[in-house]
């Protein structure tokens, strides 16, 4: 359920985040104003900013054997150069034969939805906080009312909304292939959790080898960045997956709030759209003009981001902290396919990091992602059922 008040408190917290009247405004853009570049307190353990430079050491996977010839998944269209304007929500939904935006509660923030076969998506003025289909969504700008309609940043639009209402028709081809990224490892323990001392790489790894099978069930190719205790370079991961041809990439993480024992809940993070600031920045320089090769699948992010994120948040029952952006995390920006980092819960919280602790936590996480993922590679037609649930990745035809 959507939660107004978590609009105004999220709003005050991280950065500060439409009835549509029937007359669209003029057609001439406006001008963005110069928002301030949010950033984030929460302390990660995870240096997913620091290149590595030692050599990999993991093996493939027993169960993946048999590694794909096929030439790596085609790439988009390069990063169109940043959006500066900002769009009446009335003529976005109008241009793609969307029903009018709908105002739906006044307090604590004025509110809209607009829908789609896909879902509703609920946003609230004045708030980078929005809802889709009931989980947080992460705006980069907080919508605007401008002469009495909704105005949202372009980028927005491209990036957050678009691939959610409208998703682009997106194709897997048989067998895909998937490389799964257990965080940390070796001396790079990642964080430990708050009870017994356990490092996060203990999780990670046993969350990845409980969900290759599954998804192999599922006609999948699975291969591990790690299947031991090894200390693998961000580079380095992401040259595997580039050399296994990959068509998705996920990477596994446990969080850390520490010193603060009461942050709990479910992350998603993919690389921030340029021209947008990022919802994290740990410190690290976000410079907005940025573009790297994983930011030409910005629309295949989130909406994969979109459907993991929700089978966890249902499988787990954990608190919703939202799909998120980041611009520092390496791991993701060479990526050259669609590629997603999600935070299982919080090992800095007690009660989180007990439920981390049991193995049959772990499962039920490994079994929501293979049932998601599986249903994405199942579904081959070129036309998604109502409701928006096909993720389907196109690649060129072998020759």
């Amino acid at each position: 359920m959507f939660k107004p008040a978590g609009i105004l408190l999220l709003g005050a917290l991280l950065f500060g985040a439409g009835c549509a009247t029937t007359s669209p405004l003029a057609e001439e853009p406006i001008t963005s104003p110069p928002p301030s570049p949010g950033a984030s307190s929460l302390n990660w353990s995870d240096p997913e900013a620091v290149p590595l430079t030692r050599p990999t050491h993991s093996k493939i996977s027993p169960a993946a054997a048999g590694q794909s010839k096929r030439p790596p998944a085609a790439l988009s269209k390069p990063a169109p150069v940043p959006v500066t304007t900002w769009t009446s929500l009335n003529r976005w939904a109008a241009e793609r034969h969307l029903p009018a935006p709908r105002l739906i509660s006044k307090t604590p923030l004025v509110s809209y939805q607009v829908r789609s076969d896909s879902g509703a998506m609920i946003l609230a003025l004045g708030s980078r906080e929005a809802n889709w289909n009931g989980m947080e969504i992460l705006l980069g700008f907080e919508p605007q009312l401008i002469d009495g309609q909704v105005f949202l940043h372009s980028l927005d639009l491209q990036k957050n909304l678009e691939p959610l209402l409208s998703p682009p028709p997106l194709m897997f081809g048989p067998h895909p292939v998937i490389v799964i990224d257990p965080g940390h490892g070796g001396i790079n323990a990642g964080t430990k959790s708050v009870r017994t001392g356990r490092g996060e790489k203990e999780f990670t790894l046993d969350w990845a080898k409980r969900l290759a099978p599954l998804l192999e069930a599922g006609g999948w190719q699975v291969f591990l960045t790690r299947t031991n205790d090894t200390d693998i370079a961000l580079s380095n991961r992401v040259a595997f997956a580039e050399a296994h041809h990959a068509d998705v990439f996920l990477s596994l993480h446990f969080n850390s709030a520490a010193p603060d024992t009461r942050q709990s809940g479910l992350e998603t993070y993919s690389l921030t759209p340029a021209g947008m600031p990022s919802t994290l920045t740990r410190g690290y320089d976000d410079t907005w003009t940025q573009s790297f090769p994983n930011n030409a699948f910005d629309a295949e992010n989130q909406a994969l981001a979109a459907r993991l994120h929700g089978a966890l948040l249902h499988a787990a029952g954990e608190e919703d902290r939202g799909l998120r952006h980041a611009r520092f995390l390496g791991v993701l920006r060479g990526q050259k396919r669609p590629a997603v980092l999600l935070e299982g819960g919080y090992l800095s919280n007690p009660a989180e990091a007990q439920r981390i602790e049991d193995p049959g936590f772990r499962q039920k996480l490994a079994e929501a992602l293979a049932a998601a993922l599986n249903l994405n590679a199942a579904a081959q037609s070129p036309r998604p059922e109502s409701g928006g649930s096909a993720i389907e990745i196109s690649r060129p035809t072998p020759p």
